[in-house]
């Protein structure tokens, strides 16, 4: 099971620009603020494709990806489609998530990463679509900001109601925190029950990497 079915995202990209050219040409018809957000979205995250797995097929993280394998034009493409969505005020869940994705695009290493926006992106993004993977999303972005321990503080809240027990992201987002925060042992339990509870097969073998670098604590 691929971690990136590319066929299917160069279709769905395809579709929207379709829909988009639609929407332009039939008289009865208004350009969609949300619907040029979903294709800035997925021209955004297809972008990275390449950078996503490496020559052997292993996930490589968005902070340790080969930023040289990105597809300027196409970030460019997406930031512009953007731009003219944003230009609609016409705000809405995917422009945000597409917003998030530009900050990710545009920085030129992990370390110039605007997480502050992101983080407020996130909340924004609550409002518009509230879920508990947005919720996840906002507390690694806020963990980014304020540290491990405040992004762990969130999870923990996070956690209480249940609804990602059986999550595998929220188990190895919280094992990344736990390893940042120096408490090894416990995100080693974290990683195993994310490592238990994850179906791709790309995926499990790097949460076993993740375990064997933290080897026997």
């Amino acid at each position: 099971d691929a971690l990136i079915r590319q066929e299917l995202c160069g279709e769905a990209i395809r579709l929207s620009q379709t829909l988009n050219d639609l929407l332009l040409k039939e008289p009865k018809l208004q350009e969609d603020a949300e619907a040029l957000g979903l294709l800035a979205l997925m021209l955004l995250h297809d972008s990275r494709r390449h950078a996503r797995t490496s020559v052997d097929g292993e996930l490589v993280l968005l902070e340790e990806q080969e930023r040289a394998l990105w597809d300027r034009g196409q970030i460019e493409m997406g930031t512009a489609v953007l731009e003219k969505a944003l230009h609609m005020h016409q705000p809405g869940p995917y422009q945000i998530q597409a917003a998030i994705a530009a900050l990710h695009a545009e920085a030129p290493t992990p370390d110039k990463t605007d997480w502050p926006q992101i983080a407020a992106l996130y909340g924004a993004l609550m409002q518009h679509a509230p879920s508990p993977v947005v919720a996840l999303n906002q507390a690694v972005a806020v963990a980014m900001v304020e540290g491990p321990i405040r992004g762990l503080g969130l999870l923990d809240q996070l956690g209480e109601s249940g609804d990602l027990d059986h999550y595998h992201l929220f188990h190895a987002a919280r094992a990344d925190l736990l390893r940042r925060a120096g408490f090894m042992s416990e995100a080693v339990d974290a990683y195993t029950v994310a490592l238990d509870l994850c179906q791709n097969s790309v995926e499990k073998s790097y949460l076993r990497r993740r375990l064997a670098e933290l080897g026997d604590v």
